[in-house]
């Protein structure tokens, strides 16, 4: 008796579709470049809204124009190119902070720096509360992976290969490192538990779904959205402790420096991470 076939993303997708690797492998490295990455949103974004007193509405205009850039050239690539794929993760995590901020905060005192009057040109923020704001960001990401679900896509990154399971992937990256500055942001400012202790719990669980690993009941799939979610959080409260003034529990060393010096990092890390695969396609 003939067994009824299983059809792939690949099936799916057709003879037009690109059968080359768009996304990475998940590893070790690939984790620390979402923490470098996620971290250097959080501190970019408040250097864009903050520092420079743009605000969270205009900085968000623009952040997200850069996402949507970035977005159309990774799609247009044939194939997996660290320098693309990191940039949009970097993009998400940029307007993703600015998003969080714009839909939790308002122009009241307990937002505004010291001397400070309005957060920036435009609407001065929604002021839903960072536990609104997450719920209606959650609710949103449910609802992304029930139509990813629906599709019949996958959804191991690894074998995303059509432009459909792209765009499902993206969306849930972006809502996902909006809802984590959100996460983060509670955390760092409203449990009590200051920037170092909010991003002592978020490791904390992120060690838990590393020995979640070895029980074979528990999806990998699920380990690793779970994942990608809490490294936003630990990204953002490792923002803020680098950059939040010493008598707010941070180490004061300011948006623009913090960023540079992350900016850096990623840099050196996309070129090794590109180097990698260049050789890899070489052999």
């Amino acid at each position: 008796m003939q067994q009824p076939k299983v059809l792939t993303d690949l099936d799916v997708a057709g003879p037009t579709a690109s059968v080359m690797k768009k996304l990475p492998e998940v590893t070790l490295a690939f984790w620390i470049m979402k923490v470098a990455a996620t971290t250097l949103g959080e501190t970019a974004g408040d250097l864009f809204s903050q520092t420079l007193k743009l605000g969270y509405f205009l900085t968000t205009v623009a952040l997200f124009l850069i996402f949507v850039v970035t977005l159309v050239v990774q799609l247009r690539s044939s194939r997996y190119n660290p320098f693309f794929y990191w940039t949009v993760i970097l993009s998400t995590s940029m307007a993703g902070t600015t998003m969080s901020d714009f839909m939790n905060r308002d122009a009241s005192s307990k937002y505004l720096s010291v001397g400070a009057t309005s957060l920036g040109w435009g609407p001065q923020g929604l002021g839903l509360g960072y536990p609104s704001g997450a719920a209606i960001l959650l609710s949103v990401l449910v609802v992304i992976f029930a139509i990813w679900r629906l599709s019949g896509m996958t959804f191991q990154i690894r074998d995303i290969v059509t432009f459909r399971g792209e765009a499902l992937f993206w969306s849930a990256i972006l809502v996902s490192n909006t809802l984590g500055t959100s996460m983060g942001d509670f955390l760092s400012d409203s449990s009590g538990l200051g920037y170092a202790g909010g991003a002592l719990l978020v490791t904390g669980a992120l060690a838990v779904l590393v020995a979640l690993m070895k029980v074979p009941v528990v999806p990998n799939v699920l380990l690793f959205w779970l994942a990608f979610v809490l490294t936003r959080p630990l990204g953002a409260t490792a923002g803020d402790l680098l950059t939040k003034p010493a008598a707010k529990g941070g180490l004061d060393l300011g948006t623009a420096g913090s960023s540079a010096v992350l900016l850096a990092v990623l840099l050196g890390l996309m070129a090794y991470a590109l180097v990698r695969e260049r050789a890899a396609a070489a052999s």
